[in-house]
């Protein structure tokens, strides 16, 4: 079997431009890359059928953060706003070197589910929300 290793990590917005925004601003990952794809067959390989995705690729080390708004929309859904807790739940994992300096000096309007806190295993975490209501995991590396 091939080695497999992480190349990007998903995250499908409304917004491109207020996502890409948030998180080079808020959570200070650099933009690698805009672009759009279109086509026969993107369309048929993401199931959407004349789909069209503006995306954006951001740095995140070792992986990619990929931001894509899709074309036509899904409007028949809400952003999944669920608890993480939740079977099929997702959320976008991060490392910061100091947890309680990245907290202290997010925006005011960023909403978070609670301060820093330490688990039972010792790590320091904190989620947060996107603009588009996706959680974000902080963990202190």
């Amino acid at each position: 079997m091939p080695d497999v290793s992480a190349h990007h990590f998903g995250v499908t917005v409304t917004d491109l431009d207020r996502a890409v925004e948030f998180y080079r601003e808020v959570l200070g990952l650099d933009v690698l890359d805009r672009f759009t794809v279109s086509g026969e067959a993107f369309s048929e390989g993401v199931g959407v059928e004349g789909a069209t995705g503006d995306f954006a690729h951001l740095d995140a080390g070792s992986a990619r953060v990929e931001l894509v708004e899709y074309e036509p929309e899904d409007e028949g859904t809400d952003p999944d706003t669920e608890p993480v807790n939740r079977p099929g739940a997702k959320h976008l994992g991060l490392s910061v070197e100091n947890l309680d300096r990245f907290y202290e000096e997010l925006p005011t309007d960023v909403e978070t589910l609670s301060e820093p806190r330490t688990t039972e295993s010792g790590t320091r975490i904190l989620f947060l929300r996107d603009p588009e209501d996706n959680l974000v995991e902080l963990i202190e590396s």
